[in-house]
């Protein structure tokens, strides 16, 4: 007598590999579905955009090359790896200031920007009728609760109210 040995079809990697298929397949569908959804709302993508949350890490001064979530002076920063310019104000500069006093209230007016953002969400507002400036930063207004950040500090006298053209500070 021949004793024949059947060996069970391996089911389990078929059954994962069929899985892993439709698994693929919904998630394509949901993509997709999601996709025209967006396209078709792109009020709900832009209002999503425009509010920027507070980070799992708060923002700092900037500092090397990489920069996702940081401030750069009292007028600008990174948000999300993108540069912004605080566009209803100028603060003086840091980085090639012309004087001592130039530098330092430009010091305090960058540690208070970043006491700001770090305070919670904020929204991003369009600045009628530029996009970006000359540098290819995006001006928004920064706004929490109705008041502009920008207002905050021109308060604090640690900025000017942005005019259409840069002052000196010393």
């Amino acid at each position: 007598m021949t004793v024949i040995k059947f060996k069970q079809p391996q089911r389990k990697k078929e059954r994962s590999f069929v899985g892993l298929v439709i698994s693929a397949m919904a998630l394509s569908f949901v993509g997709a579905a999601g996709g025209y959804w967006l396209m078709g709302n792109r009020d709900a993508v832009a209002n999503a955009a425009a509010v920027a949350t507070k980070p799992l890490t708060a923002y700092g001064v900037c500092s090397g090359s990489i920069r996702y979530h940081c401030v750069v002076d009292g007028d600008t920063l990174w948000i999300g790896g993108q540069k912004f310019r605080v566009a209803d104000i100028d603060t003086p500069e840091v980085s090639e200031p012309r004087c001592a006093s130039e530098l330092a209230l430009g010091n305090r007016a960058t540690a208070r920007l970043v006491e700001l953002v770090n305070e919670g969400p904020f929204e991003l507002q369009a600045w009628p009728g530029r996009d970006e400036d000359k540098y290819g930063r995006k001006l928004r207004v920064l706004v929490r609760d109705g008041r502009s950040l920008g207002d905050i500090l021109v308060s604090e006298g640690l900025a000017r109210t942005w005019t259409g053209r840069r002052q000196p500070w010393c």
